[in-house]
């Protein structure tokens, strides 16, 4: 059984630029690639930041205008401000970037993205930028097919874990959505599969039907 990884999802083809890329070949690269934002890494590799189309939409407040400075100005009015007049990536980025092991769990990029209310963290390997995971990427473990969950829960957990019998169990997968039909030789057995399942990626929901021959986790009488 096996537990995705950032690695297995992740984006590898990323499109970069340094510091000092100027504002309009930001502009050319996210049209010509048909991306949302680009990474800004340093020499050695290391992301330093992000531009977005946000970034570099502020252009346009501007109208070409320099904007004035006040005492009272918020600090995020001051970085539109500065972003509307920005030339190069080092200026109009987000910084610092959020970032990631390739080695985490779907689970736990997943947390990450939801508590720091972004829609990409940046995969960080031995301190080098080795690719981007987005929301998007976390949900293409659903598009897993049905028979390879199917397969993956019988062989893998029924099979090899609880050593079932495959003639006394079923499976079957429709749209994600997996019913456990049959008898095991103990109630824990079955509990651990409903326990199991649920973490099998592309898994939606599991409807757990399964009965058991002995019951080894007797309620305990309150005394």
């Amino acid at each position: 059984m096996h537990n995705p990884t950032v690695a297995s999802v992740m984006t590898k083809d990323l499109v970069t630029v340094t510091p000092d890329t100027e504002f309009k070949e930001i502009v050319d690269l996210l049209a010509v690639k048909q991306i949302s934002a680009v990474a800004v890494v340093a020499k050695d590799g290391f992301p330093l930041g992000v531009v977005s189309e946000a970034d570099l939409l502020h252009k346009q407040e501007s109208d070409g205008v320099e904007p004035e400075h006040h005492l009272f100005t918020s600090k995020q009015t001051q970085v539109r401000q500065r972003k509307a007049v920005a030339l190069q990536a080092k200026d109009l980025m987000s910084a610092p970037v959020f970032t990631i092991s390739p080695e985490e769990t779907l689970a736990v990029a997943a947390r990450e993205l939801a508590r720091r209310g972004v829609r990409r963290l940046f995969v960080v390997d031995d301190h080098k930028l080795v690719g981007v995971v987005s929301r998007r990427d976390l949900l293409s473990i659903f598009r897993r097919s049905d028979q390879d969950i199917q397969q993956e829960i019988m062989h893998e957990i029924l099979v090899r874990t609880l050593w079932a019998d495959p003639k006394s169990v079923s499976v079957t997968v429709e749209d994600g959505v997996v019913t456990m039909l049959g008898r095991l030789e103990r109630k824990c057995e079955v509990e651990i599969a409903g326990r199991l399942v649920p973490k099998i990626p592309g898994v939606i929901e599991v409807r757990n039907r399964m009965s058991y021959a002995w019951n080894d986790m007797p309620e305990r009488t309150r005394s």
